[in-house]
């Protein structure tokens, strides 16, 4: 992992500032690791940075964070149910467009449009 995306998760509150060596280098513990692969676990599924830090901090302060992050994930995946009907909505409306648009001469538009194949019919 590059140096400077543990330094963001640094700044960032997800990493403990490791203990250094005697010519400054960081060192980091083991259980970085671990961390690390939780973080990564945990963006790849859509947690944000912020969400992923609540976790953490928990486990921190020695609470099993494992009930939150089942919160985090039902939540999640409500979000992604509501942004596939979303998207689903505007597939429909592309498609209607792209019908109506097919039997539109493209030499008919309007000069005081900026363009017939989007707008009112």
């Amino acid at each position: 992992m590059p140096a400077k995306t543990l330094r963001y998760y640094e700044n960032a509150g997800l990493l403990d500032p490791p203990e250094r060596t005697a010519s400054g280098y960081r060192d980091y513990d083991d259980d970085v690791l671990d961390r690390l692969a939780f973080i990564r676990s945990a963006q790849a599924v859509g947690l944000s940075l912020g969400e992923i830090r609540g976790v953490v901090a928990l486990r921190d302060e020695g609470e099993p964070p494992c009930g939150h992050v089942l919160e985090l994930l039902r939540h999640r995946a409500t979000e992604i149910d509501r942004t596939i009907r979303q998207l689903r909505a505007l597939k429909l409306e592309l498609s209607r467009l792209v019908e109506r648009a097919s039997k539109l001469d493209p030499a008919d538009c309007d000069p005081n449009r900026v363009c017939h194949l989007i707008g009112p019919s």
